[in-house]
């Protein structure tokens, strides 16, 4: 199985948690393996590209250019 359908398949399984507990989890281990280590200053460039897709994520939400987790789950079943 490639990543990109690792992916896909982890990304299914976690919208079916119920556990807020196992979700709190998953971003705990999310975060600690794409911040900058401790005593790191993290990188300004990747900060800014952050920056920019938050903008550009918030812009399509407001112009209603998304798709609901219902949507997604049909299309991969």
């Amino acid at each position: 199985m490639n990543l990109e359908a690792r992916k896909i398949e982890f990304i299914q399984e976690f919208l079916k948690l119920q556990s807020e507990e196992v979700v709190l989890i998953l971003e705990q281990v999310l975060r600690s393996q794409t911040l900058a280590p401790a005593g790191e200053a993290p990188d300004s460039t990747g900060m800014e590209e952050l920056n920019l897709r938050i903008d550009r994520s918030e812009s399509d939400f407001d112009e209603n250019r998304f798709k609901s987790s219902e949507e997604l789950l049909l299309k991969y079943k």
